[in-house]
């Protein structure tokens, strides 16, 4: 393990930024990241607010690892994304799609607190109805489902030809036993981690329990794009690279992870900077022609992250958590 940085150094290049998002996503209508600027780039810590101390302990060791350490090297030059529509009904579809130009992969998010599997249906076949026959459908339940519930769902999604359905379940046991139930009643669709590998103390325990087809795998939760490029060669599944909703700066290292994958069957949920009413870039890494190139990570722009600034007590609060945060990583 590399070296810390020392706590006043890092405290010395922070910049919290607060962003607006255009349409709610994951509970979340404004997203806070604290960015640090290290000696070989830009580094992003953004855990969501509800997590404790020892899990956003991981988003800074990525933080630190992406602005203190050299990167991978990368042996492709572009990395297919795929579009993300939120749990918008189906009118806002068109809009959503219009900001991930040439993709055509789309993840439907599903299972949304206050919604039913009508409105999921609706949603989903909107977007098929928009993209046409060709283009691939995952659909991402964040583990909101039961097994049964996973079952009935996938049934009636199933007919709109999906890719694979992403964390439906939230236990292992509970994914291993949708997979078994949805082969029995010979629904075809895979089942994909997520939550079961970013928030494992074991990301490799779902392979080993033969609990899932695919993985997701998000560099930020993992502790940076080493930790995460381990964790994807060794599981032996085939692997997705997706964000923890970044700005621009840790959308940098899910590229630098996807680019320096041996093998990138899926498309990757990297193009999640469309979801933001601004971003911390300039140009901000946002798909073109489906794709992002390895190549375009952009520059922080500093005024940029001053018309963004989050406010003084959000920045005390998030300086706070860093430092607490800094104290786990000390002790492991």
């Amino acid at each position: 393990m590399e070296p810390l940085p020392h706590l006043d150094d890092l405290l010395s290049r922070v910049h919290l930024v607060s962003l607006l998002m255009r349409v709610r996503f994951r509970g979340v209508s404004v997203r806070e990241a604290l960015l640090l600027e290290g000696p070989h780039g830009w580094g992003e810590f953004s855990p969501f607010l509800e997590y404790a101390d020892d899990e956003a302990a991981r988003w800074l060791s990525s933080a630190i690892a992406a602005g203190w350490q050299q990167g991978p090297t990368p042996v492709r030059d572009e990395v297919p994304v795929n579009a993300t529509v939120p749990a918008v009904v189906p009118s806002q579809v068109a809009d959503v799609l219009a900001r991930f130009d040439g993709c055509r992969t789309a993840k439907v998010k599903v299972a949304e607190a206050g919604q039913t599997l009508a409105d999921d249906v609706a949603r989903v076949a909107e977007v098929r109805a928009l993209m046409g026959p060709d283009a691939r459908i995952r659909v991402d339940a964040n583990g909101a489902w039961s097994v049964d519930d996973a079952v009935q769902a996938l049934a009636a999604l199933a007919p709109y030809d999906l890719e694979y359905a992403e964390q439906p379940c939230a236990t292992l046991e509970e994914l291993g036993a949708a997979r078994v139930a949805l082969a029995r009643a010979g629904i075809d669709v895979l089942v994909a981690a997520d939550e079961s590998i970013r928030k494992a103390e074991d990301p490799l325990a779902v392979a080993a329990a033969g609990s899932a087809d695919v993985v997701v795998v998000k560099v930020a939760p993992l502790g940076g794009v080493a930790a995460a490029l381990e964790v994807a060669s060794a599981c032996g599944l085939p692997v997705v690279v997706s964000s923890a909703l970044d700005t621009s700066v840790g959308i940098a290292s899910g590229v630098a992870l996807a680019a320096a994958l041996p093998s990138l069957p899926f498309a990757c949920g990297l193009g999640t900077v469309g979801l933001f009413e601004r971003d911390v870039a300039s140009l901000a890494l946002r798909p073109a022609g489906g794709v992002l190139s390895v190549a375009a990570a952009r520059a922080v722009e500093p005024d940029r992250l001053a018309e963004c600034a989050a406010s003084p007590d959000r920045r005390d609060w998030w300086l706070a958590r860093l430092a607490r945060c800094y104290e786990v990583l000390r002790g492991v």
